[in-house]
């Protein structure tokens, strides 16, 4: 006589089988890191971008001039021109430049100056320097600027190879030696939890 296989015993041993394959499989996979492990991860910012550049500089402007003591003088002025910079890391191949100040033969001179690409971004800087006249030296440092000057700062300098007057209060000159350096701003390091991310 042949007993009959019981269906329920059968039905019951499948199950355990495919219990058992899912533990295995489960336990096999590694273990996911958290949340904030994923996304908690700063975003770094690329390195400073330092550019070097020499150029020329032809100007145009006024003076005035008060006499003091004998061999004292005082003066303000403002002059304006084209910038020509060169070299591969040069900040841009031309600006319009212009720059005022005051002079004095015993405290020297200081004064400010703007330079504005052919897009509007511009740069802002500090001279200062013995005098404003011709083989004086004068030194810049960049103080700040706009569009993609934003942040920049670095230091130039420059004579006076010729400063002559025209007519009047009127003069124009040309620099040489005019060279220096600038560092690009760097944007700042923004956390996933600043942008929005998860905490």
């Amino acid at each position: 006589m042949r007993w009959s296989s019981n269906p329920s015993r059968s039905h019951c041993s499948a199950s355990i089988a495919l219990l058992s394959v899912l533990l295995m499989t489960a336990c096999g996979q590694p273990e996911s890191p958290p949340a904030s492990q994923a996304t908690g991860a700063p975003v770094t910012a690329a390195a400073d971008d330092v550019r070097s550049f020499t150029g020329d500089w032809t100007v145009t402007g006024s003076r005035r001039v008060m006499d003091l003591l004998p061999g004292q003088q005082a003066a303000i002025f403002q002059v304006s021109g084209s910038m020509m910079l060169s070299g591969k890391q040069r900040l841009n191949r031309a600006f319009q430049s212009e720059a005022m100040g005051f002079s004095d033969t015993t405290t020297g001179m200081h004064g400010r100056s703007v330079w504005t690409d052919e897009h509007g971004d511009k740069v802002f800087s500090e001279l200062s320097g013995d005098g404003f006249g011709p083989s004086q030296l004068i030194e810049g440092k960049f103080t700040g600027g706009t569009g993609r000057y934003a942040g920049i700062s670095g230091e130039y300098s420059f004579k006076w190879q010729r400063l002559g007057a025209i007519e009047g209060d009127e003069l124009a000159g040309r620099v040489v030696g005019l060279q220096g350096s600038a560092r690009l701003g760097v944007p700042k390091v923004v956390s996933p939890t600043a942008a929005g991310g998860s905490k």
